[in-house]
């Protein structure tokens, strides 16, 4: 169709068939008319007439079929973000009415990585806990790939993990930035001194993380040597932090986890700030939208929270 000046229609909202907002939708996730046809099991031109209706109430093209499918306009674009944004708020309506009536009970199942820091979750945790007390918060603490299995298999529904790859069924929000450090023990003849060359250090006695070491950590320490001599073993890092304070070799461990140890002069840093290893922690959840209540709530919770944090 000729595109015209759009014109500012203040009826536009009671006019509009709210059904064509979905068909665009459809057309567009499905990335063309026939497509959105088959997907819907509905007929073809029924959805080229919806289409052509809602494009003549804003005035102006929305989709332009190529070879491949469709492709969206500028106006198509701004339609599209703007029917995302109304559908979302459609589909958070049951879980806000079900908060707004205390009417909100369930469980929450959240599985984390090992020594996480993030006050931006704490705070999440103790504000939806005072805003749905009945709600049951359970978190387990698994290596980081067990994290992303659970998720997967529909174990738990919310994770806190470290990815060194995309899974294609999981939805990832950062939610921090992590460094880790190489730490000693002050029994250790380190304690006092910086390291810039990390192969200096490997004939060092080295604890290790098993399967919750960080790939990029992995294959860091593996690069220069470190961990040939193995001399403990801790699959949480917490307890790796044990070991190493208690001198029984040196190893890595998150800045924020260590930070206390640090303080008091049970570990000592061996790198320089500069070539701390940093890696992505993200929220997690399975991509399927069809969360329960309680689930919602609680990731609505924790991505306001780091939404805020950015902007601040």
């Amino acid at each position: 169709m000729p595109d015209r000046e759009p014109l500012i229609d203040r009826k536009f909202a009671t006019r509009v068939d709210w059904n064509l907002l979905r068909t665009f939708v459809d057309i567009v996730r499905a990335g063309g008319i026939g497509a959105a046809a088959r997907k819907l099991n509905r007929q073809q031109p029924s959805i080229s007439a919806a289409l052509k209706r809602l494009e003549e109430h804003v005035g102006t093209s929305l989709l332009i079929r190529t070879a491949t499918g469709v492709e969206m306009t500028p106006a198509g674009k701004a339609m599209m973000a703007l029917c995302e944004d109304m559908l979302e708020s459609a589909r958070m309506m049951p879980h806000q009415i079900a908060q707004a009536t205390k009417r909100v009970e369930g469980f929450v199942r959240i599985q984390i990585v090992s020594g996480l820091i993030s006050p931006e979750f704490d705070e999440a945790i103790a504000s939806f806990h005072r805003r749905n007390p009945d709600i049951h918060i359970e978190i387990r603490v698994s290596p980081w790939r067990q994290v992303l299995d659970a998720l997967e298999q529909g174990e738990v529904e919310i994770g806190v993990s470290y990815d060194s790859s995309v899974r294609g069924g999981l939805k990832y929000e950062p939610l921090l930035v992590e460094r880790q450090q190489l730490y000693c023990s002050r029994a250790s003849p380190h304690f006092g001194h910086r390291f810039s060359r990390l192969n200096e250090l490997r004939e060092d006695h080295f604890v290790l993380t098993g399967d919750d070491e960080i790939e990029l950590i992995t294959n860091l320490r593996r690069r220069n040597g470190l961990g040939t001599k193995v001399s403990g073993l801790a699959e949480d890092i917490n307890e790796a932090q044990r070991l190493i304070s208690l001198g029984v070799g040196i190893g890595f461990l998150p800045v924020l986890a260590a930070e206390k140890d640090v303080a008091r002069g049970r570990l000592w840093p061996m790198l320089y700030a500069d070539i701390e290893p940093a890696y992505d922690i993200y929220l997690l959840a399975r991509s399927d939208p069809a969360r329960d209540t309680a689930t919602q709530l609680f990731w609505d919770e924790v991505f306001r929270r780091v939404r805020a944090m950015r902007e601040t």
